[in-house]
């Protein structure tokens, strides 16, 4: 799918701008994510235009966002995602590539809610220093020490709802690199679906419903990890039916 046609879709939506989307920053929402590929999503924009309008930061409407993700040596976040445990944490640095502003983002997954909390930084800093590790300590993580595990990049379609308070994104053109391993994931798309309390009349809802496409629990950092570290290193035994859909959904392409 060339790149010319989705840029061709996504500049029919009417634009917001950051200084317009205050009152949507759903810092403490309900996410439902979906698995989608490429070829569905240029199916499904079509549909949203008139629903929502479309993040634009600088004339672009598809920017790059660029993230480091941080874990005890042994993996906890990770392993506490794997075993479903309904409070766990992630720990990351993410970069929005073209406006050069870095952030240190704690995200709390506690009883279905996700909670995000963050400070600005330089820049991807590869290691965490004193000031870092005790913002995070703020948080609520237990954990100490925590190390860089791996660095993923995809660029970003962000719509804002007209009639509904809520946010959607949709992550394309994956790519992780770490443990001196790359991999890419150039045909999936994670579509998010963030709101304040889950409604399934979102307009968006209701067009994967008719195209029988379900939530799909997924999280870019375990994917990564698997990716990358393989499966003879880490437990994935919970992710292997995942893993299968998105073997399958990566190698769709028409």
């Amino acid at each position: 799918m060339s790149t010319q046609h989705l840029d061709n879709i996504i500049n029919t939506f009417e634009p917001i701008h950051l200084n317009e989307m205050n009152g949507t920053a759903l810092m403490n929402r309900v996410d439902t994510k979906f698995v989608i590929t490429v070829k569905q999503l240029t199916e499904i924009l079509p549909e949203l235009q008139k629903h929502y309008k479309i993040l634009e930061i600088e004339g672009l409407r598809l920017p790059q966002y660029e993230s480091e993700y941080y874990d005890s040596k042994t993996l906890d976040f990770y392993i506490d995602h794997h075993r479903k445990k309904v409070d766990r944490f992630k720990v990351r640095f993410r970069k929005y590539v073209e406006s050069d502003l870095s952030f240190l983002e704690v995200k709390h997954k506690s009883k279905g809610r996700t909670d995000k909390q963050r400070i600005m930084v330089k820049d991807l800093p590869g290691m965490m220093n004193a000031e870092h590790a005790d913002f995070v300590k703020s948080t609520g993580v237990a954990q100490e020490n925590l190390n860089y595990i791996l660095t993923n990049k995809f660029h970003r379609i962000t719509l804002v709802g007209k009639e509904h308070l809520e946010r959607l994104t949709f992550d394309l053109n994956l790519e992780f690199n770490g443990n001196d391993t790359s991999k890419m994931l150039d045909n999936l798309v994670i579509a998010e679906l963030k709101q304040e309390r889950l409604s399934r009349r979102s307009p968006f809802y209701q067009i994967v419903k008719r195209m029988m496409i379900r939530p799909y629990r997924i999280s870019k950092y375990c994917i990564g990890v698997i990716e990358l570290f393989g499966k003879e290193n880490v437990k994935y035994n919970r992710f292997k039916k995942k893993l299968l859909k998105l073997n399958k959904l990566q190698a769709n392409v028409a």
